[in-house]
């Protein structure tokens, strides 16, 4: 009996050992897989590709990159507390489309220089993530509605104020955004600013904190009297500045505002920040791992097209990416 009951003990205690060791591993997985997943992806390409690794092409990830990161800082803010912006794609495209317009044609007869036609392009983001905050706060309705519904407006918006019609033929000083500092692209550098300066707001000041706290709690944070409807404004707010913003790089990109640009955004964005540890039920998550969720959907994009894998089969790979980044944050909570 008392061998058995030794026996019983030290298979007991096998378990607890096999188990201590799996959670660490899940631990593992769980914090740095992100990482890992893109090393992977590099490794695979360099192997498929001999160009993937070679200096002009790895800028050219970073520069595929940027204009998603930019995006997908802002939806940090939205999904840490618990949000969801899905007019992002269509923001960027009425913030670069009247940029540009403002610039080229003038608005209201009225040709503006292009760092006064940038800002209000910047203006336009505002007003629509500030439009989108107070929708969702004051008629308290969820933000994948109202934002569905924006999504629609705002490229509907788009679309009647370019009449449909593309807007080229921009300054060399605007042009100058899609320029190079030494060998680096300038949307490289402006993302790299924008990832600093966002993480800093999201661990150093109020903003940061209260974000963190609404998506943790809101009415906890209500009833410690934080003003949760002024700070959700504000991560709405914040969220289409960052989209207008990208808008007006990415027009500079591609010398051009279409109408149709940017979008599918919205989805890039969302999948980037919660590959990268945000978790859509709010609360926690940060800036870098935003960052490596927007590498490794750039990294998949450059490889496949080096691949010459069709933009369809693309497509798919990266809804599966979506769809493998909701997965892993439900196993997270």
């Amino acid at each position: 009996m008392a061998d058995a009951g030794a026996a019983g003990a030290n298979v007991a205690e096998r378990e607890r050992d096999v188990g201590g060791r799996h959670g660490a591993i899940a631990a593992f997985l769980l914090r740095y897989g992100i990482v890992l997943a893109l090393l992977a992806l590099v490794a695979f390409f360099a192997w498929r590709s001999p160009v993937f690794l070679t200096d002009d092409n790895l800028l050219q990830v970073l520069l595929q990159a940027s204009v998603n990161t930019i995006v997908a800082l802002g939806m940090t803010f939205v999904i840490i507390t618990a949000g969801i912006d899905l007019s992002v794609g269509s923001t960027a495209a009425l913030a670069g489309m009247v940029a540009a317009t403002a610039m080229k044609t003038g608005l209201l007869g009225l040709v503006l220089p292009w760092p006064v036609a940038v800002l209000v392009g910047l203006l336009v983001g505002l007003l629509v993530g500030a439009t989108n905050g107070l929708l969702i706060t004051w008629l308290r309705i969820t933000p994948f509605i109202v934002t569905l519904g924006t999504l629609s407006v705002v490229r509907g918006l788009t679309l009647i104020f370019s009449e449909g019609r593309p807007v080229f033929g921009f300054p060399e000083g605007f042009n100058a955004i899609a320029g190079r500092v030494g060998p680096v692209p300038v949307p490289v550098l402006i993302a790299a600013v924008l990832t600093l300066v966002v993480w800093f707001v999201l661990r150093y000041t109020r903003l940061g904190e209260y974000t963190y706290a609404i998506g943790g709690n809101e009415e906890a944070t209500r009833l410690a009297g934080v003003p949760v409807t002024r700070y959700k404004v504000a991560v709405y707010t914040l969220g289409g500045a960052l989209a207008a913003v990208a808008g007006i790089v990415l027009t500079a990109r591609l010398r051009t505002a279409e109408p149709n640009a940017a979008s599918g955004y919205e989805l890039d964005a969302i999948a980037a920040t919660v590959m990268g540890g945000t978790s859509l039920f709010g609360g926690e998550g940060g800036v870098v791992g935003t960052i490596v969720g927007a590498l490794i959907i750039a990294t998949l994009r450059n490889g496949l097209n080096l691949l010459n894998v069709q933009a369809y089969y693309q497509q798919l790979a990266i809804g599966l990416v979506i769809i493998l980044a909701v997965a892993l944050d439900r196993f997270r909570q």
